[in-house]
């Protein structure tokens, strides 16, 4: 184009031949890369000298017709985000072509129905599926148009649907849609925008035009799930000294003594990094009698972040994972990946975490055998704490949809009551239910075997979160000796300066670093520290 000033392949271009740039605006910068801004006035360019961009581009066109070397047009452009599709399978487009002109069939002759084909093939001549139906024309005689409709368009109004399933007559009643109204909450893919999300609100604002509901949009609210990213596992081929490969691997710590060539390897035969070389061998049956140097006897595999796809075999297969781990851990891994927003990168590593913290919450229940044992007892103030904690935080989390951070809370509060060897009944059934939706395999196993004749958990009603419990009445206080902490007191919160002076006084651990010494001043700050100066 000539502008080396505002583009930067012509700026580059110009530097390269040694050509001048000149700059054409007085807000340009083109010390060191070209500066495509379009804020300030025109300089070196003529009868548009002074002009700002919105001034010039008329003033051109006028010196353009002027000169009758052009004039102005308006080009539109209709962008129809790949609606129509080259495939058997969609609703077909209830058009018809008569002397080259498209035509809508008659409305009481909808719907158009997919007409029978020998296979959902392209012809021989390169037309649509559809261009396989014998004898599929309008009025036996004008072609139909050979294009489906795409998946989103059929879906496109389906929540109306959803309000009045039944209704034989209308897609939905007016008192139906009156009372549902717009979706209050709709959680779908990045991409999944541009192609049932965008049809979605054409037919809405379409039906809206005609009187059939009263919602400007379809959706109150939209969350676009973050993607899950595979992570890929290499291994390494040595390459000749001509830079052909061998029929031998290094692993991953060793690659760098060798010429080598990473190729990706499927990572489901891939376990902690560390790769099964006869599920290899069956996986690349051209390798079966490959060499493989070894790193402690194992072969180390690298990894990389990237889109999840078949040519990477880097998908995870759902089932494989349920089989080893189970339904649970795979539905609460997948949470814990990450915010749901986000873009997570998927490490089947990882996953054995979550498996443990499973098998721990069932320990809770059990003993050591085995054996379920849990018991009626009044739980403790410590119980108490952990269990209020997690349904507040759940609570919390699940109106925010932050997942992940609940899966973590799950953690730490089941620690908490191992730690206290806790198996009263009062917490672990509340425990259970704030646990099912993460959850709801060994949810309902638990639920049964606490003997509950309320049935499935699914009706069980959501602990109510009461804050008392979480208000503590001692505090472990650092008790230090002229600025040195010494040792931990727990005492009640409740307790006055002159209350916890005489405690602090009467303490064997106080006498034994006074040593003999004289107390002078005891600093006492409230749920905070104690300091003895002597």
């Amino acid at each position: 184009m000539a502008v080396p000033s505002g583009d930067q392949r012509d700026y580059v271009f110009a530097k390269h031949f040694a050509l001048p740039i000149i700059p054409i605006s007085d807000t340009q910068h083109i010390e060191e890369e070209a500066d495509p801004n379009k804020d300030g006035k025109y300089i070196n360019s003529d009868f548009i000298n002074g002009m700002t961009y919105q001034e010039a581009v008329p003033a051109l066109i006028a010196k353009l017709e002027e000169l009758k070397l052009g004039k102005a047009k308006i080009n539109f452009r209709m962008r129809d985000a790949i609606f129509g599709r080259q495939r058997y399978w969609g609703e077909p487009v209830p058009v018809y072509f008569k002397n080259g002109l498209p035509y809508l069939i008659k409305e009481e002759e909808l719907p158009l129905l997919l007409p029978e084909v020998d296979k959902y093939l392209p012809t021989e001549s390169g037309e649509p599926p559809l261009g396989r139906a014998k004898d599929w024309k309008y009025e036996d005689q004008y072609e139909y148009e050979l294009s489906t409709m795409p998946g989103w368009a059929g879906s496109s109004w389906y929540w109306f649907r959803y309000m009045d399933p039944k209704n034989e007559g209308n897609f939905a009643s007016k008192e139906a849609v009156d009372y549902w109204k717009a979706v209050d909450l709709y959680i779908g893919g990045s991409e999944h925008a541009t192609g049932h999300l965008l049809y979605s609100r054409f037919w809405n604002k379409f039906l809206k035009d005609l009187g059939y509901q009263n919602e400007e949009e379809p959706f109150r609210k939209l969350i676009n799930q973050g993607m899950i990213q595979g992570r890929s596992n290499f291994v390494y081929r040595v390459l000749d000294e001509e830079g052909r490969g061998t029929n031998r691997f290094v692993s991953y710590g060793l690659r760098n003594e060798y010429k080598t060539i990473p190729l990706h390897v499927d990572v489901n035969i891939v376990y902690n990094d560390q790769l099964d070389l006869e599920k290899f061998k069956a996986f690349r049956p051209d390798f079966a009698n490959a060499e493989f140097v070894l790193e402690n006897g194992k072969y180390i595999c690298g990894s990389e972040v990237e889109k999840m796809s078949k040519s990477k075999f880097n998908v995870v297969n759902p089932d494989d994972i349920i089989e080893s781990y189970g339904a649970d851990t795979l539905r609460l891994y997948e949470m814990f990946l990450g915010p749901l927003e986000q873009a997570k990168p998927w490490n089947t590593n990882g996953i054995e975490g979550v498996y443990k913290f499973l098998r721990k919450v069932w320990r809770l229940f059990h003993d050591a055998e085995g054996s379920f044992t849990v018991s009626d007892e009044d739980p403790s103030k410590a119980e108490f704490k952990a269990l209020h904690k997690i349904i507040k935080k759940v609570e919390d989390d699940i109106e925010r949809f932050s997942f992940n951070t609940s899966v973590s809370a799950f953690m730490i509060c089941v620690n908490e009551l191992t730690e206290l060897k806790c198996n009263k009944r009062q917490i672990l059934e509340q425990l259970v239910i704030i646990l099912q939706p993460y959850a709801p395999h060994i949810t309902e196993e638990l639920w049964a075997l606490l003997s509950n004749e309320a049935g499935t958990l699914s009706y069980a009603s959501y602990p109510v979160f009461k804050p008392e419990y979480l208000v503590e009445s001692e505090f472990a206080y650092p008790v230090s000796f002229n600025g040195k902490m010494k040792f931990n007191l727990s005492l009640a919160l409740d307790l006055d300066q002159k209350a916890v002076e005489d405690t602090i006084k009467a303490h064997a651990d106080v006498q034994r670093h006074l040593d003999g010494k004289a107390i002078k001043k005891i600093i006492f700050v409230k749920g905070k520290i104690i300091n003895i100066v002597i």
